[in-house]
C-alpha cells in the first residue's frame, strides 16, 4: 500500500516529535503492508514548510531505517491567501515528489468561498488538488453538493482510513461511507501523528473496504492511486454515480 498523507518527519510540525518515534512510525507502517510513505508536513500559520528541512529529514529517516519504506516529499498545505500565491508562483514547491498533486487542507472555521475558483487557478498551472479528510470538517458536511461539484471538475478526495473504522466519531464515519458509496473518493490515506494514537496503519482500512466497497476499490484507493500520486500520472476515475433527476426534471 501507498501512504500519501502521513506526518511522520520530527521535529516539523505536530506529527512525530522525534527521529526515535518516526522510526517506530516507519516499523509501524512496514508490519502493516506499506511499501511507500508521502511526508506531509504542514504548511499553515504555525508551521513553516522548508523543502530543503523536509529533502534533509526524510534522508535521515530513511538512513536510520535502511530505507526498509520509501519515503517521498509531499505538504499538508493549509488554503490560506499566502500559502495559494506562493503556490502559484511555485507549482512543484508543495506538490508530492514536486510533481502535480497537492494536498489541500481547509480550515475546520471557514471554505473560503471562492475556492472553486483557487482551483481553477491552480489546474491552469498544473496543479491538481487533493483535498484531504472531508468527512472530518464540519464545513463540508453542510456542503455535499459542492464536494461532488469539485469532484466534477477534476479535484480529488482523500479519506482517512480511521474515520472508516469510527475512530473519529460516528458522524466522520458516515460521511466518510457516504463518500465511498457516491464514488466521491480517489484516496484512502492514514494520516498519522505518531505510532500509537493515530498510527500510520492501513490494513485495517484496507479489509474494511474491500469488505464493504470490493476488492477493486481498496485496489483502487490504497495502491493504484497513491502510486499514479507519486508518479505524477492519472488517477483511475473515482466511480462517481450520475445524479438521479426528479420527475420534474426529466
Amino acid at each position: 500500500m501507498v501512504d500519501i498523507h502521513c506526518h511522520i518527519l520530527p521535529g516539523v510540525d505536530d506529527g512525530a516529535t522525534s527521529l526515535e518515534q518516526a522510526v517506530e512510525m516507519v516499523e509501524v507502517a512496514r508490519a502493516a503492508g506499506t511499501t511507500d510513505i508521502v511526508a506531509t508536513p504542514h504548511s499553515n500559520s504555525q508551521y513553516h514548510f522548508d523543502p530543503d528541512v523536509v529533502r534533509q529529514k526524510i534522508a535521515e529517516l530513511e538512513s536510520a531505517t535502511k530505507g526498509v519504506i520509501r519515503i517521498h516529499t509531499g505538504c499538508d498545505f493549509h488554503l490560506s491567501a499566502s500559502n495559494i500565491r506562493d503556490a502559484l508562483a511555485h507549482p512543484s514547491k508543495y506538490t508530492i515528489n514536486h510533481l502535480n498533486y497537492l494536498l489541500v487542507e481547509f480550515s475546520d472555521l471557514l471554505i473560503p468561498p471562492n475556492t472553486s475558483e483557487i482551483f481553477e487557478r491552480f489546474q491552469s498551472e498544473g496543479i491538481v488538488p487533493i483535498i484531504t479528510h472531508p468527512e472530518r470538517n464540519a464545513r463540508l458536511h453542510d456542503q455535499p453538493g459542492q464536494i461532488r461539484t469539485w469532484v466534477e471538475n477534476d479535484c480529488l478526495m482523500q479519506v482517512t482510513g480511521q474515520s472508516l473504522l469510527g475512530r473519529f466519531g460516528k458522524r466522520a464515519k458516515a460521511f466518510a461511507d457516504s463518500l465511498m458509496s457516491e464514488g466521491l473518493t480517489h484516496f484512502v490515506a492514514s494520516d498519522a501523528h505518531d505510532p500509537k494514537g493515530r498510527p500510520p496503519s492501513l490494513a485495517e482500512a484496507y479489509r474494511y473496504v474491500a469488505d464493504r466497497y470490493g476488492a477493486q476499490q481498496a485496489q483502487a484507493l490504497f495502491v493504484t492511486n497513491p502510486r499514479a500520486a507519486l508518479a505524477g500520472e492519472p488517477v483511475e476515475s473515482s466511480g462517481l454515480k450520475p445524479r438521479k433527476r426528479k420527475w420534474y426534471q426529466l
